[in-house]
């Protein structure tokens, strides 16, 4: 069995928490251990910020994001103008007050790719390994 949200948000700051809360509550609810449920999370608000901030001029995003056997699967996907990543050493500077989101994202995820559709905008795929609490329903409901 697999367990999949997707939305079609505006771009907009208050879009953000809503589809991290809405995520969250599904992993808590299949009983994926805390520090995975913090680093998805972390993992998703950075990717959907940057869609709020960089992604002009849509005005709309779609996030799906889905748990298929023991894998996460967020996939973001803006209507923009497209991007090409930094290379995988490309770091913002120690005193920089923006541009770590693509490095925490790196950082956290087990899998990640950056597929730019140019002018059709962009699609940030990030992937993570998930593990249960003992006991939970997750492991009952979702095909080992």
């Amino acid at each position: 069995m697999e367990a999949t949200i997707a939305l079609r948000l505006p771009r907009d700051a208050a879009s953000v928490p809503l589809i991290r809360q809405m995520f969250d509550g599904t992993l808590r609810s299949l009983g994926v251990e805390p520090q995975i449920r913090d680093d998805i999370e972390l993992m998703l608000t950075e990717a959907c910020s940057n869609v709020v901030r960089h992604a002009g001029p849509s005005d709309e995003f779609v996030v799906s994001a889905g748990v298929y056997d023991k894998l996460c699967v967020i996939r973001v996907i803006d209507m923009g103008g497209g991007f090409d990543p930094p290379p995988n050493n490309g770091e913002a500077a120690p005193n920089a007050e923006s541009g770590r989101g693509i490095q925490i994202m790196r950082a956290l995820a087990d899998d990640i790719r950056f597929t730019n559709r140019h002018e059709d905008g962009s699609v940030v795929c990030l992937e993570k390994r998930l593990r249960f609490a003992p006991g939970a329903a997750g492991p009952h409901f979702i095909a080992n």
